[in-house]
């Protein structure tokens, strides 16, 4: 007989059961969004098996240290853990072969639940049946679905309202502003003569010399994205991808980079029409998905190796970062002003501006904002709309939105 508090046998029954709480609960914790694949699952049973499961704090600690590798993740899983294991007795419990109960509890620590965790935990089908309650609103003091919708930080959205905004994403169009090019066209009422033209016109039919005249070719410029994709952006990050993907497949002349501790061009990958399609290829693609971030190293290696490739003709960058550089803005600043000079517009685009109190302290915003063009918002469907809007019209003058910047720091 193994006692209360012992670690379970291998291979025992109540082995078997202790694996399936542990599974499930890590299931719950990987739809509410924490990055948990079978190797954790393993793990977190390995370490449960070492320290037992005797003092609830140890199990609670045990379970985190697995879990839980950076600070944002920590409250969804403490929310998770008091939910799914929230009855005190239920270790020993456990021990006599009974799973968890789920149910809904009644202001557990006094904090709001994560809607996705609650969508993880309280799934139909899985679990213990939720009950069926009846919900009544007050159509006069509520914004159309829509609306809601649109200015709903993606972090906040449940499961069904991200497949929306995804699907609202790949709807968007990106009417980039044309710019002329150094290549002419024939035009009638163009500007320049056209000699050559002229000339050939003559040869041809003898007689007047009628004049050709020509005009320059516009088009729309090129639009290089540079997406961070660190543990500090992944909230955000995989949206930002539909966007990439919407706008590779709406234009030409779209090139997309993803960057964390290293630097991955996924142009190619983002042209597949199908966008499940087009996220394999990338995930399996990039290497350091959720890890650090180095700006400075890897905006070195983009002008090193490809600002000459895709940056003529006008192009437009997209930085995507929250600024939070591990190497402490180290080489940030003289790689952005290399960058800023070798295109015609640079847009930075921070998740964190939605804060009214925003203030870029950090050594890597710091160092980032005063090579910029514009700084703006992005945590929701109408920044990205702003976004599409502004692109949309010719940007400010570069010596007036750095004096700008300059008065605002």
């Amino acid at each position: 007989m193994e006692g209360i508090g012992a670690a379970p046998r291998p291979g025992s029954e109540s082995d078997g059961r202790l694996l399936a709480n542990i599974m499930y609960f890590a299931r719950a914790l990987r739809a509410a969004g924490l990055p948990i694949g079978p190797g954790k699952v393993l793990a977190a049973v390995e370490a449960v098996r070492a320290v037992g499961i005797e003092s609830r704090d140890d199990f609670y600690w045990t379970l985190h240290a697995v879990f839980v590798n950076r600070r944002d993740q920590r409250e969804l899983f403490d929310q998770a853990f008091h939910i799914f294991w929230r009855n005190p007795k239920l270790l020993e419990r456990m021990i006599g072969l009974l799973l968890p109960t789920i149910a809904v509890p009644e202001n557990q620590r006094g904090e709001e639940m994560s809607r996705r965790l609650a969508e993880a935990l309280y799934r139909p089908g899985e679990g213990q049946e939720p009950q069926e309650t009846e919900v009544e609103l007050d159509a006069a003091m509520t914004f159309s679905e829509r609306e809601v919708l649109r200015r709903m930080d993606f972090e906040k959205m449940s499961g069904e309202e991200l497949a929306r905004a995804k699907a609202a994403i790949q709807r968007m169009v990106l009417p980039l502003a044309d710019r002329p090019t150094r290549r002419f066209r024939p035009d009638a009422r163009g500007s320049r003569t056209d000699m050559r033209a002229t000339l050939r016109a003559q040869l041809r039919a003898g007689g007047l010399l009628a004049l050709k005249r020509k005009s320059r070719r516009r088009r729309p410029p090129p639009l290089v994205i540079l997406c961070d994709i660190s543990g500090s952006m992944s909230r955000y990050s995989r949206l930002f991808l539909h966007f990439m993907h919407a706008v590779a497949n709406d234009r030409d002349r779209v090139y997309t980079f993803l960057f964390g501790t290293r630097l991955t061009n996924i142009t190619r990958f983002l042209r597949y029409k199908d966008i499940d399609i087009a996220l394999d290829k990338v995930a399996e693609a990039v290497e350091d998905w959720s890890g650090g971030t180095r700006i400075g190293q890897t905006l070195a290696e983009f002008n090193r190796r490809w600002s000459r490739r895709v940056l003529g003709q006008g192009a437009i960058v997209l930085l995507i970062t929250d600024g939070l550089d591990r190497d402490a803005g180290a080489g940030i600043g003289a790689e952005m002003d290399r960058l800023h000079k070798s295109c015609r517009r640079l847009i930075w685009l921070n998740p964190l501006l939605r804060y009214e109190g925003f203030a870029p302290k950090s050594l890597g915003m710091k160092a980032i904002l005063p090579h910029v063009d514009e700084f703006r918002p992005i945590h929701n469907l109408e920044s990205l709309e702003g976004l599409v809007s502004a692109l949309s019209r010719p940007g400010p003058r570069r010596l007036e939105a750095a004096a700008a910047w300059r008065e605002t720091g």
